[in-house]
């Protein structure tokens, strides 16, 4: 397997661990819950399970097509960006939520915008892999 796809797996069982955390965490202080429902469903959707799924993808995808990935380097990329805004989008999403915006408000701009470029390279590197001849 390759390195970055192992780095996909790991990323991805860390949020698991992440959002499993936070998602105690608001059990234990119901009140203040409110503010981290986004925090705990972006950990837990766009970083373990799309995480898991670009891990997975990038590994079996290729082998079913008989193809190599198209762009090591997309997927190198895009692993990178999906962290990055997956952390601002986290960092952002409790502030937003309390009413704190101004500057958060940006980076949370910014970070979704990150994490949609990550996406996108996610579908055009799989794409252009498992084309047709």
């Amino acid at each position: 397997m390759e390195a970055i796809v192992v780095w996909y797996l790991r990323m991805s069982l860390v949020y698991l661990v992440v959002g499993s955390a936070v998602g105690f965490g608001m059990i234990l202080w119901p009140d203040e819950a409110g503010y981290f429902i986004p925090l705990h469903v972006h950990v837990n959707l766009l970083g373990f399970m799309a995480m898991m799924i670009y891990g997975v993808g990038y590994h079996i995808l290729p082998k079913f097509s008989g193809r190599h990935v198209y762009s090591p380097r997309i997927m190198k990329v895009q692993f990178w960006s999906g962290n990055a805004g997956l952390i601002g989008m986290a960092a952002a999403w409790p502030f937003i939520i309390s009413g704190e915006g101004g500057l958060f408000g940006g980076i949370l701009i910014m970070a979704s915008v990150i994490t949609f470029v990550s996406v996108f390279l996610f579908a055009v590197n799989i794409l252009k892999t498992i084309k047709s001849v």
